[in-house]
């Protein structure tokens, strides 16, 4: 199989339709040669694990998907863009959730692509979206 070179982070929704047994979005994510998650996905995948009965389950499986990826941080210069993102979502009237703003605004950061299910993505200037 041809892995990509592209610079990739994934959104929540990917991981999620992942995790629930997706074969079309693991063997997209079976061709990529690296990939990463911003750390806010981290958070919302957590916040998944603790509202499921079976949370050592899902634990063990965000911990080995872990092994696969790098977690991008939030720093000074991510909070930066994000300022500049919402400031330009407020003067568009197109609100984007809070998340999804910081999502970008690592993406921004770093140069990567978000491959996402999510469409209102599609407002926020400056960064490449991928649908899956």
């Amino acid at each position: 199989m041809k892995k990509t070179g592209n610079k990739i982070l994934l959104d929540t929704n990917i991981i999620i339709e992942l995790f629930n047994g997706n074969k079309a979005i693991a063997d997209k994510i079976n061709l990529l040669s690296e990939f990463s998650i911003c750390a806010i996905v981290l958070g919302e995948l957590y916040i998944g694990i603790n509202r499921v009965a079976n949370k050592q389950k899902h634990l063990k499986t965000l911990n080995d998907f872990l092994q696969l990826c790098t977690v991008l941080e939030v720093d000074s210069v991510t909070a930066m863009h994000y300022g500049e993102i919402v400031a330009t979502l407020y003067k568009k009237g197109k609100p984007v959730p809070v998340n999804d703003i910081w999502i970008a605004a690592c993406a921004k950061q770093h140069g990567y692509m978000i491959v996402t299910h999510d469409k209102h993505f599609k407002e926020i200037h400056g960064i490449t979206i991928k649908h899956w």
